[in-house]
């Protein structure tokens, strides 16, 4: 009999030290978070035999960082895109190659890869430019079956735009500034392991491109650069965002006109203006943002949480937008919808037909929040937002001491589970119904 106690007793020790492990486990999440993303370790397969690699060097590519090796790029993506087996551009790791304005096109006949384990960079003054389109710098279109990738770095040497931009220097005229990497027209391509640093503008757009996957980024540049958005996706569906980290002086993603299928996963997003839907609307346009979900996310020290706004006199839609399991730390809007935005010198008129927003959910969003209204949304007379959700929300003040508290105009919509601070939401009477109806009005309550 003692021998059978001191097995029960042996096994409940056993149990004992494995749930206090898994409470340390539990406990120590977050910080395993913040080191997320890591980048994926090299492969260590050996390229296939079928593949053809072309060294951007065999076309006359110095690598010495003054040279211009613009020739050098373009030659060797002529010869990669008329070829018909699977074609690999190597730029390598001891390289440091100087590219002008290029026009990267497809169609391709196969299968490409731009292997960039070297550095590539811009001419660091804007009158390069000159004659030439101001927002573009590595531009690709029309290509499908594209991969870029390698563990290297694309810096945009931006610091001569920033200055010279009027957001800096208002007696400035307002001019379009290069997006490092845009991609226009591209479908069923992938761009990972890749660091894009100090773009004059945006650092990697896709607009109207089609099941794109993005992984294993660094897109960095000091907080104070202008219009530095890290990921901006327009007009595009099916774009996936997966373990990277962003660090600029704008938005960390933004996701904008008619654009749809987007899912953003283990980000960190910091500093900047955090993680947007818009804008939407400008200059009385019709534009559709739907079917987005943030899930994972460490946002801190940025200006906005996660964030839609959209600007009076528009039209359109945004709709079906999940933002999921998000840390602020030190956020000054941590929850935000903007239906009055307004991004100019002089005040925006008011008016009254405007972007209609609908079914947008906020689940187990935590943290601090660096302004008292941790919680604002803000939505039109004309207009009014509907089946917005707040589902355990916990925004505590940054500073440890204090309050905050939440803004609503117009907006309808539902909170679940804890919220704080306190849901300042307008019951939708259309939701409630649908609610009473499914019989699951019991874990929802109305403020």
């Amino acid at each position: 009999m003692s021998y059978l106690c001191s097995i029960v007793v042996t096994r409940l020790l056993l149990l004992v030290v494995f749930s206090l492990s898994l409470t340390a486990s539990n406990a120590n999440s977050f910080e395993s978070f913040l080191q997320l993303p890591r980048r994926p370790l090299r492969s260590t397969r050996t390229r296939p035999r079928s593949e053809r690699l072309l060294h951007v060097g065999h076309f006359g590519a110095k690598g010495n960082g003054f040279t211009d090796d613009t020739k050098a790029f373009e030659d060797a993506w002529k010869t990669a895109c008329s070829s018909k087996g699977k074609t690999r551009v190597l730029v390598p790791e001891n390289y440091t190659s100087l590219v002008r304005p290029i026009d990267l096109s497809g169609p391709c006949k196969a299968r490409l890869t731009l292997q960039i384990s070297g550095t590539i960079i811009a001419p660091d003054d804007p009158d390069a430019w000159e004659g030439l389109n101001p927002r573009k710098w590595l531009y690709f279109h029309s290509v499908s079956r594209f991969t870029v990738e390698g563990g290297g770095t694309v810096n945009g040497m931006g610091q001569e735009w920033w200055r010279r931009s009027c957001k800096h220097n208002h007696s400035n005229p307002c001019r379009g500034a290069p997006t490092a990497l845009t991609f226009h027209k591209c479908k069923n391509m992938r761009v990972e392991n890749l660091s894009v640093i100090d773009s004059q503008q945006m650092h990697i757009a896709f607009t109207s491109c089609r099941r794109v996957t993005v992984s294993a980024l660094k897109v960095i540049a000091p907080g104070s650069s202008p219009n530095t958005d890290g990921i901006h996706i327009s007009a595009s569906r099916g774009i996936v965002v997966d373990n990277s980290t962003v660090s600029t002086g704008d938005d960390c993603v933004s996701i904008v006109k008619n654009s749809s299928q987007i899912s953003i996963s283990n980000i960190i997003c910091g500093p900047g203006h955090g993680i947007s839907i818009g804008s939407i609307g400008k200059s009385k346009s019709w534009e559709e943002v739907k079917d987005v979900t943030v899930d994972t996310a460490f946002i801190s020290d940025t200006a906005n949480g996660v964030r839609i706004k959209t600007w009076q006199g528009g039209s359109g839609l945004v709709s079906k937008i999940i933002f999921r399991n998000i840390n602020m730390n030190n956020v000054s809007n941590p929850i935000i919808i903007d239906q009055y935005y307004c991004d100019s010198k002089k005040p925006c008129a008011n008016q009254t037909s405007a972007v209609s927003i609908e079914k947008i959910s906020f689940v187990n969003v935590h943290g601090t929040s660096a302004t008292k209204q941790a919680i604002k949304i803000s939505c039109s007379d004309a207009m009014p937002c509907r089946d917005i959700v707040l589902q355990d929300i916990d925004l505590e003040p940054s500073k440890g001491d204090g309050y905050t508290e939440s803004f609503c105009w117009e907006a309808y919509g539902s909170s679940s589970g804890q919220v704080y601070p306190p849901s300042c939401l307008s019951g939708d009477e259309s939701f409630l119904e649908q609610s009473v109806r499914s019989g699951i009005i019991t874990s929802v309550s109305y403020l």
